[in-house]
């Protein structure tokens, strides 16, 4: 159905009074018809009156280094949900945080080592934790059910573990029962669509985010046996991603699936650069000092060939007058010369990646009188564990996506685009870079509320390209300026 609106040139003010019907009006005026073409917003092959998110904490609207009810609210979800409203969409319900402060209580105390702590803001020079304590409690239970089972921390193999709330608070706040899955809990509600996003990040992002201090667990396939911050097996994922979807097609469901966007593209591991620490001459010289005796057993090492010489000048650590040197770190990777009593050292190269909480260390002579443990960099091996873990994931992703008749949103693109060129939002270019970009919120790793925006309207692309729907032509894409970017420190 077209709407059609008439745009008049009124020449005399007492000619139109006179007129009592539209046609009088129209009578003797030089009016040109113009039609808006804009169609009428249809379902296509699509059934949205039952609609259920799961996921991790992207889905969930996790922003700002926590989980808070803000961003809740504008997680790509509840948008998405009130898009598929229209269409006979029924209510969206969550499992809302008590605040705005973010993270949550144990039994009425904080959390040890920051852990579950208030989100971040920006204090005019970067990202500071929120004073305050939160005041959700993780052991009281919100009665659901939730159509958005977005758990923070949930890994792909997380999903069907019966009684996963005794492992993870933020799905034991919204669990059905103690005993129930993730899966279990989006599959009694029957839905007719489902969004099931970024499985597979947390399954590489512990890794990365601990400086690859984690195992690469390529080859075994008992997740059991795994630790927190180790690389899930690119088999045991396959098989809990396909477990999840079909579970969820079961009845007929339709749906989106996300892939796994590369780590490299976010800000966290991208903001602290490779070279930077700024040095005068007299500095530089007694660091070089420091060094000596270590520069003197590499050469040792390389004269008795247990090194050759491009390692052994890898391994040689010299600091000049300069506002860039590099950085001391401990590579693992490096040849054993614990025979010399020397450790692992070497200076930082381009290649290098740091986690974003390094900043905040390296005024206090972190990565020159104290080397750089292996939690704070990420070495090239460690990097393409990652890469081919998630290679390995979009691979399996992407196959069953078609297989199932599945929309796919290139989650990877979207945020590789942003890394590079940037995103055109409206009036708005949208970048990853931290604090400034846009896109990404303060903890450098998960999106904005503008950035979940952005995301709704990609997921919507995709639907209209697999069932037929047209939600981009009927002009139901969200405006994404209209979502913040970041919230003041005073919303409480």
């Amino acid at each position: 159905m077209k709407n059609i609106k008439y745009i008049a040139l009124f020449f005399g003010l007492t000619a139109v009074i006179g007129c009592n019907e539209p046609e009088d009006v129209l009578k003797g005026t030089n009016i040109e018809p113009i039609i808006d073409m804009t169609p009428e917003l249809t379902s296509g092959s699509a059934d949205f009156s039952k609609y259920v998110a799961i996921g991790a904490s992207f889905t969930a609207g996790f922003a700002d280094g926590a989980l808070f009810k803000a961003t809740q609210i504008n997680s790509f979800p509840n948008i998405l949900s009130q898009k598929f409203e229209m269409l006979g969409g029924g209510t969206f319900t969550q499992p809302l945080m008590n605040d705005n402060t973010g993270g949550l209580l144990f039994n009425g105390s904080r959390a040890p080592n920051g852990a579950f702590g208030p989100r971040l803001y920006f204090n005019g020079s970067g990202p500071a934790v929120l004073p305050g304590d939160p005041t959700t409690e993780a052991t009281t239970v919100v009665s659901g059910p939730f159509n958005n089972v977005g758990v923070p921390g949930a890994k792909s193999f997380h999903l069907g573990i019966n009684g996963y709330g005794s492992l993870n608070p933020y799905f034991g706040r919204m669990a059905s029962t103690p005993t129930t899955s993730m899966i279990a809990d989006a599959v009694k509600q029957s839905p007719t669509f489902f969004t099931l996003s970024e499985i597979g990040g947390n399954d590489v992002l512990a890794y990365a985010t601990s400086g690859g201090s984690g195992k690469d667990q390529k080859g075994n396939f008992d997740p059991s046996t795994y630790g927190t911050n180790d690389i899930t097996d690119p088999n045991v994922f396959a098989a809990s991603f396909s477990a999840s979807v079909d579970a969820l097609v079961a009845n007929g469901a339709k749906g989106v699936v996300t892939n796994v966007p590369y780590i490299a593209s976010l800000p966290h591991f991208t903001t602290v650069p490779y070279n930077p620490i700024p040095l005068n001459a007299g500095t530089a010289s007694q660091l070089n000092a420091g060094y000596a005796q270590y520069n003197g057993g590499i050469q040792y090492a390389l004269s008795q060939g247990d090194i050759d010489a491009t390692e052994a000048a890898a391994r040689t650590i010299n600091f000049k007058a300069s506002a860039t040197n590099t950085m001391v770190l401990v590579d693992e990777d490096l040849t054993d010369l614990s025979k010399y009593s020397l450790p692992n050292y070497r200076q930082s190269t381009v290649n290098d990646l740091f986690v974003l909480p390094l900043s905040s260390f390296i005024p206090q002579g972190y990565g020159t009188q104290i080397p750089l443990d292996d939690k704070w960099a990420l070495t090239p091996q460690e990097q393409l564990a990652i890469k081919n873990a998630t290679d390995a994931y979009n691979v399996t992703i992407a196959a069953v996506a078609s297989a199932k008749g599945l929309a796919l949103v290139d989650f990877k693109g979207i945020l590789t685009q942003a890394s590079t060129t940037g995103i055109p939002s409206g009036n708005f270019t949208l970048t990853a870079a931290l604090v400034t970009g846009g896109l990404v919120s303060l903890d450098g790793v998960h999106l904005t509320s503008r950035g979940y925006a952005v995301l709704a309207n990609k997921m919507m692309q995709a639907i209209d390209a697999t069932y037929g729907t047209n939600f981009e032509a009927s002009g139901n894409f969200v405006s994404a300026g209209n979502y913040p970017t970041n919230y003041p420190s005073t919303l409480k």
